[in-house]
């Protein structure tokens, strides 16, 4: 299990005195950590894993040893909260975007990207600006990864542009409202 390790700052001992190391005892640390608290971070909890099975003295060396938690970033679950663009999936990829009778933008992407958040209402703003001749679709590049390694995505976020199921247009990365109304235009 992780252990929130706490940092105590000791001062440094002037050059004129004697360069022994000294000991603090147990009682002298937590004071200092009494009075100097770390500010708690709230971003990560913790989520229970799954034990496979349990190693007890008796078994064997070759016996796999399991964690007993995994550390979860909060922003993941709340990262595109409320967006609304549909995602795509491997299942529904040709249907939705290869096969559709207008222009198709979509963003691939993953919940720890930051710039990937920072394009999301740029996106919906898009779909809602070209609505009835454009289609918006995200991928989620951790969700799907064969698709992203279909078409070469490499960094995220990158918004690819497809007409008639081909590929017409990539932009790569966080980039303003303009470059991407630029590349929408070219295929409307």
């Amino acid at each position: 299990m992780a252990t929130v390790l706490e940092c105590i700052a000791v001062p440094r001992v002037s050059a004129s005195l004697t360069h022994s190391p000294t000991r603090l005892s147990s009682s002298s640390v937590s004071s200092i950590s009494a009075r100097r608290r770390l500010p708690e971070f709230k971003g990560l909890r913790t989520a229970p894993t799954r034990a496979f099975g349990s190693v007890s003295q008796n078994q064997s060396s070759s016996s796999r040893l399991v964690r007993g938690g995994r550390i979860v970033c909060e922003a993941q679950e709340t990262a595109v909260d409320g967006q609304d663009l549909p995602a795509v999936t491997d299942e529904s990829w040709q249907s939705l975007v290869l096969e559709s009778e207008f222009p198709v933008l979509v963003e691939f992407w993953a919940p720890w990207c930051g710039p990937c958040r920072m394009i999301h209402p740029v996106i919906d703003e898009l779909s809602k600006q070209y609505a009835g001749k454009l289609k918006c679709y995200k991928v989620n590049t951790d969700e799907s990864p064969s698709i992203a390694t279909r078409y070469g995505i490499r960094s995220i976020p990158t918004v690819i542009i497809f007409k008639n199921g081909e590929k017409k247009d990539a932009v790569i990365g966080a980039v303003p409202k303009s470059t991407l109304t630029t590349s929408i235009e070219k295929y409307l």
